[in-house]
């Protein structure tokens, strides 16, 4: 499974807006999608999370929007773990265009490690650290998601 994911979508019309684009709150939704299916690609589903009793909560997102998206467009959620503390995660985004290859948003989130019970914060656990691989800025793996890498320096 590779480090940088890649999640696929396709603009519906339930994305667009009055302006006839699709919305700003569809694409943190496509990110945190592409989030969820890169972890239960890694092996760690919801159900295995809730089982264990801890799981990932978004503590903070940046989305910054770059070119619009529109309906029956293909795009492209590339996400990948860029930091991990011991109870935080940091994971980056990119959504491109199919058609043209262009970069229409780039985000990150913080996700935090929390007990479900308490809803504090708790260390990640060895077995979910070792499930995922950091891929820092600089990373050669990141060339698969093209020259939009360069605006990755945008999204700190």
């Amino acid at each position: 499974m590779p480090a940088v994911f890649r999640h696929p979508v396709v603009v519906g019309r339930e994305s667009i807006d009055a302006l006839n684009h699709a919305n700003n709150r569809e694409f943190l939704r496509w990110m945190e999608d592409a989030a969820v299916r890169h972890s239960d690609a890694r092996g760690w589903t919801t159900e295995r999370y809730v089982a264990s009793g801890a799981s990932w909560v978004a503590s903070q997102h940046r989305l910054d929007y770059l070119r619009p998206a529109f309906e029956g467009d293909a795009l492209t959620v590339w996400t990948w773990i860029a930091e991990l503390q011991p109870r935080t995660s940091k994971r980056r985004y990119l959504v491109t265009r199919d058609a043209d290859g262009k970069a229409l948003a780039t985000g990150h989130t913080i996700w935090a490690y929390i007990d479900l019970a308490s809803g504090r914060g708790v260390p990640i656990p060895a077995d979910v650290v070792a499930a995922f691989e950091v891929v820092p800025d600089d990373d050669g793996r990141l060339e698969v998601i093209g020259p939009a890498r360069r605006l990755l320096r945008r999204d700190t």
